[in-house]
């Protein structure tokens, strides 16, 4: 495989052909689904069982399913212990040594790197020793704030070889939200690079991290920084080490920790309803088991394919599917550090083309702003060696899903349009390979063992089709978080109280006439903005905190790029100016959170609908930021009916329409 990949484009011309005759493989029929479905759901334990047993055990599960889900309590392969690390490296040396287990794909085009299964072998025990040697031990809370790197891989697996625990943050978040992160979770090793590179522009980590540093009063202990460019940068004398120097020092054999199935993996934070981010917890063998089977299954992998999962490492959907899932299964995954645009908008086909990717996986935001350029950028590649398209991080519209379906996958390529969260760990409901009558915009049928129901405000299950209620899971999957970290009440009260004995998704959906299930929107103060979710709050409780703000209230507004993006609303304190401070707003939202959190909109406002008891009708706002002035429903519970015209009067004023797009 490594030497294929090294022949260029001579390969490239023989993997086409290949891939042309190719037809998915894992489920060949609905019919084939459906029995396979049924069995799921009619013997859990059977089911779980048996899938278990595609992981290496040291010791074997004696009971597949041991939950408790009228208290919140989630437990697979009670038991059975194992390594994460040996699973994704280890057992695949032997036969899959010298194959691609990374491409990565860096910044510039052309410049792609692969690491082999014995590379990646050495270069994870280097740092799992680095790590150890430095003073980390089981089950301490390692973070990393990466750039879209191999070592980035490396830091995640060494973790897990040696039991630490990973904490990913995103490296678009700011150094306050960095600081909250690690705080949250007592982390005191960071491991980051000294610049991250992005569309042709540097990224300066390693200052992002000094400043969370001094905001977190010497809880760190130890810095590794991965010098990604030439840059120098500060170094804290015995706190600060550069990555390689350290890991070059270290033996390139590690021995792999027997962990208990249920031990943690990692950590990743994730915005809720209220201004504090949830440190979700996951554990080892249920979300290994589960990120395994669903890799496999939903994108048909097949031996010897490139699978291009073209997210950031920084959620969920790089942990699950660009490296746990697809390592797992001994594949070739790709890493990519650029953007779909960059230097062109034809990036994204110029490297499927070149590394001779089979499944794409992406997100509508990524395909809404490429579908902004002529189809020229895409027709100019040979992209005859994909075979899966696949959707990730909110609905797809159907405008989007056709110009996937039609341009992208020139009518050959199924689209498996997925929905699952953070929490479930992989995905939940989606259109398998074998889908024939997969709709647009729909995220179809649940995957094995997930039972998707809709229920009323009563909690009350909605039988049959055509019904429209909130989105629950009856029972639980392997790849669901078991907690959030220091907090079981909270993670308790959020998922699993709100309809006892059901998994609260806090998503809306509607289920049509055929059975199949459209998600129609959160139904909790969330906000998905370019597939990432946002709590409300939290923006909420950055905006209050400028001096000249008394109140804020955030909500989402249909955006053509990002889908949704984010509206706020702000009361001044008596005698301040509103001469600008859109701006001053936008920079400290920036400043607490990260530039993608950064309010598209800032209207400011007398006042606030609200009812007798003080309660926001968010329900108006929305509308009002969305300009569905016709569509306000019952507004006599408001103390003030009469802010409702005053609103739309300022958002007519403020809001520019967004040019259509030219397909």
């Amino acid at each position: 495989m490594l030497a294929a990949l090294r022949q260029g484009s001579a390969f490239r011309g023989n993997f086409s052909a290949i891939r042309r005759a190719a037809l998915p493989r894992c489920i060949g029929s609905v019919a084939e689904y459906n029995e396979k479905y049924a069995a799921s759901i009619a013997d859990p334990e059977k089911f779980w069982s048996g899938v278990g047993k595609r992981l290496k055990w040291r010791s074997p599960y004696t009971k597949a399913i041991n939950s408790d889900l009228e208290h919140g309590i989630v437990e697979f392969y009670s038991g059975g212990t194992l390594n994460v690390a040996e699973n994704c490296i280890d057992r695949h040396l032997e036969t899959k040594g010298d194959q691609a287990a990374l491409i990565w794909e860096k910044d510039e085009p052309g410049q792609a790197e692969t690491i082999t299964y014995k590379e990646l072998h050495r270069n994870v025990c280097r740092m799992a020793n680095m790590y150890k040697a430095h003073g980390v031990k089981k089950g301490d809370v390692v973070t990393l704030y990466m750039p879209m790197v191999p070592e980035a891989v490396y830091a995640m697996l060494a973790c897990a070889r040696i039991g630490a625990v990973h904490s990913v943050v995103f490296a678009g978040f700011s150094a306050e939200a960095l600081a909250q992160r690690m705080s949250g979770s007592n982390s005191k090793f960071l491991v980051t690079a000294n610049e991250g590179k992005r569309g042709g522009k540097s990224i300066g980590l390693k200052s992002i991290t000094d400043k969370a540093c001094d905001q977190l009063d010497g809880l760190v202990e130890k810095v590794f920084t991965h010098m990604r460019t030439n840059t120098s940068v500060p170094m804290v004398p015995g706190r600060d080490f550069v990555l390689q120097d350290e890991t070059d020092k270290m033996r390139p054999v590690c021995p792999a920790e027997t962990m208990d199935a249920e031990d943690p993996l990692f950590l990743l934070y994730t915005s809720g309803s209220t201004g504090n981010p949830k440190g979700m917890e996951h554990t080892s063998g249920g979300y290994l088991t589960y990120a395994s089977l669903t890799h496999e299954e939903v994108f048909d992998y097949q031996e010897g394919d490139v699978h291009g999962c073209l997210a950031d490492i920084g959620w969920i959907t790089g942990h699950s599917y660009i490296v746990y899932g697809p390592l797992a299964n001994g594949a070739t995954t790709v890493l990519f550090e650029s953007l779909p645009t960059y230097p062109d908008p034809g990036r994204y086909w110029e490297t499927i083309e070149r590394l001779g990717i089979n499944q794409l996986y992406t997100s509508p935001t990524a395909l809404r702003l490429l579908m902004q350029s002529p189809d020229d950028w895409v027709n100019k590649y040979d992209l005859s060696s994909l075979k899966v398209l696949g959707s990730v991080g909110e609905p797809i519209n159907p405008e989007v899903w056709r110009w996937y379906s039609e341009v992208v996958g020139k009518g050959n390529c199924p689209i498996v349009d997925t929905w699952w969260q953070t929490e479930t760990g992989g995905c939940m409901i989606t259109p398998l390979p074998h889908d024939t009558d997969a709709k647009p915009g729909a995220a179809t049928r649940p995957f094995y063992g997930v039972q998707p129901v809709l229920l009323d405000a009563d909690g009350t299950e909605l039988l049959g089709n055509d019904v429209n209620g909130v989105l629950a899971l009856k029972g639980a999957t392997p790849g669901m978080a078991r907690s959030i970290l220091g907090d079981f009440t909270r993670y308790f009260e959020t998922f699993w109280s709100v309809f006892p004995g059901y998994y609260f998704t806090g998503d809306g959906a509607r289920r049509d006439e055929d059975g199949h299930i459209w998600i129609t929107g959160r139904v909790d103060d969330v906000i998905n903005v370019s597939g990432h979710r946002m709590g409300t709050a939290e923006v909420e409780s950055s905006l209050v905190g400028h001096e000249a703000v008394a109140e804020a209230a955030v909500v989402g507004f249909p955006h053509q790029v990002k889908g949704e993006a984010i509206y706020s609303y702000v009361i001044l304190k008596e005698g301040r100016s509103a001469e600008g401070i859109e701006a001053d707003l936008v920079k400290l939202v920036r400043k607490d959170i990260g530039p993608f959190a950064a309010p598209d909109k800032i209207q400011v406002v007398p006042a606030l609908p609200k009812t007798s008891s003080g309660k926001i009708m968010r329900r108006i706002l929305r509308k009002i930021a969305a300009g569905e002035y016709n569509e306000m429903g019952d507004t006599s519970t408001l103390v003030d009916p009469s802010v409702v015209p005053v609103l739309i009067t300022g958002r007519k004023a403020l809001f520019v329409p967004l040019k259509p797009t030219s397909h």
